[in-house]
C-alpha cells in the first residue's frame, strides 16, 4: 500500500514524501520593489521537509498584484531575492515551486500604484471589499483586457516562469483557482466576452490553456503545474457549468504533459468531480481536500486509497513547520491560529518558532 511517507516521482523530480505545502499568502514583500525579505527564506527553509513546497502567489507582472506586500517575479531584483529563498530550501533538501498568481479584478488602484488599474476578462466588478493596507475598500470594476493585452498577459506568465527557473525554483504552479484572473476567464459570471475567449466552454478555457502551453513551452512541461478550484465561489466567482467546464479544461491541457494538477475542493459535494478529474489527468494529482477546519492527519488516507498522489496542507503547516515528521509520529500538533494567515513574524507556538 502506498503511504504519504513514500517517495514519488514528479515528472522526473524525486519527492521525499507525498505531503505538499499549499500556497498561502504571507504579504512579506515590503517596499515598492516587491521583493521577498530574508524572513521569507527562513520561513520556507523551516518547511523544507515537505515533499513539495508551493509558494505564496507571486505576481507575474506588476498589474497582476492583488494584495499589499505580495512578491513579484518580473524584475531582476525580485529574481535575486527569490534566489536566497530557493537556496535556503535546497540546502535542506527541499523541492520548491513558485506559484504564479495574477489577481486580475481582485485588486485596486491603491494596491497597484503607479496609475495602474485592475484588469479582467470583462468590466464586471466583484462584490465585496479588499484589504488595501490600511483598511477595507470597495472593489472597482476592472478594465476589460483587449485581445493584444491578453496575448501580452500570457507572455507575462511565460516570462515570469523563466524568471522563476533563473531564481532557482524547481518549477512553477499557475494559479487558476480562488477567483483570480485564470478562473475569472473560466467563469461565466466574470467573463462576458463575445470573442474567442468568451461564451461557450471551449472559449472560456482558452486563456487557461494558452497560459499552460506558454509556460510549458518556456520552461518545460515537467516544471509546470496548474491549480484549480471547481465550483469555488470565493472572490465572487459564479460558475454555471462546472461539471462541463473542468473536464474540458483537463482534456485540453493533458496532452501538454504538465507535471501536476492541483485541485482544491471548496465543499465535499465536489468529490465526484475531483475523482473524474483525477481519472482524466495523466500526471501527478495533488489534492487540497475539503475539510471542516484545517486539513488533518485523516486526509493521508486519500493517498492510501488512490484518490490523490499528494495531499496539500495549509494552515497546519503554518503551525507545524516540521509537519511531515509530526504526521508520521501521530502528533503532537500545534493548533493553527487564524491571525497567522497574512504576514508578520508569527511566533508564540508551544514548541516551535513558526515563522
Amino acid at each position: 500500500m502506498t503511504t504519504a511517507f513514500d517517495p514519488v516521482d514528479l515528472a522526473g523530480t524525486r519527492l521525499a514524501n507525498r505531503i505538499a505545502m499549499a500556497p498561502m499568502t504571507r504579504s512579506r514583500a515590503e517596499g515598492e520593489s516587491r521583493i521577498p525579505t530574508p524572513l521569507v527564506a527562513e520561513y520556507y527553509a523551516q518547511r523544507a521537509s515537505a515533499g513539495l513546497i508551493i509558494t505564496e502567489g507571486a505576481q507575474p507582472t506588476a498589474i497582476g498584484q492583488g494584495y499589499p506586500n505580495t512578491p513579484g517575479l518580473h524584475s531582476a531584483e525580485q529574481i535575486a531575492a527569490w534566489r536566497e529563498v530557493t537556496d535556503a530550501v535546497h540546502e535542506r533538501g527541499g523541492t520548491i515551486f513558485a506559484q504564479l498568481m495574477h489577481a486580475g479584478r481582485i485588486s485596486h488602484p491603491v494596491v497597484l500604484g503607479g496609475g495602474l488599474h485592475p484588469v479582467g476578462p470583462s468590466a464586471v466588478a466583484p462584490a465585496g471589499q479588499l484589504f488595501a493596507g490600511t483598511g477595507l475598500i470597495d472593489f472597482v470594476a476592472p478594465r476589460e483586457l483587449t485581445a493584444d493585452e491578453i496575448h501580452e498577459t500570457v507572455a507575462g506568465f511565460a516570462a515570469a516562469a523563466r524568471n522563476a527557473v533563473e531564481a532557482g525554483f524547481d518549477g512553477v504552479e499557475i494559479h487558476g483557482a480562488n477567483g483570480y484572473l485564470v478562473q475569472q476567464f473560466l467563469a461565466s459570471g466574470s467573463n462576458h466576452r463575445t470573442d474567442e475567449w468568451g461564451g461557450p466552454v471551449e472559449n472560456r478555457i482558452r486563456f487557461a490553456v494558452e497560459v499552460v502551453k506558454a509556460v510549458a513551452a518556456e520552461i518545460g512541461p515537467d516544471r509546470t503545474g496548474l491549480r484549480v478550484s471547481p465550483a469555488n465561489t470565493y472572490n465572487d466567482i459564479a460558475e454555471t457549468d462546472t461539471e462541463e467546464l473542468y473536464p474540458a479544461l483537463v482534456a485540453a491541457i493533458d496532452p501538454v504533459g504538465i507535471a501536476y494538477l492541483h485541485v482544491t475542493e471548496p465543499a465535499p459535494e465536489i468529490r465526484e468531480l475531483t475523482l473524474a478529474l483525477r481519472k482524466a489527468f495523466s500526471g501527478t494529482f495533488i489534492l487540497n481536500p475539503s475539510t471542516e477546519g484545517p486539513t488533518g492527519a485523516d486526509a493521508l488516507a486519500l493517498i492510501e486509497d488512490g484518490t490523490a498522489d499528494l495531499v496539500a496542507y495549509g494552515a497546519l503547516f503554518l503551525a507545524n513547520p516540521d509537519l511531515p515528521a509530526r504526521l508520521k509520529a501521530g502528533g503532537p500538533y500545534n493548533t493553527p491560529d487564524a491571525t497567522t494567515f497574512f504576514g508578520g513574524d508569527h511566533r508564540g507556538y508551544t514548541d516551535y518558532p513558526a515563522l
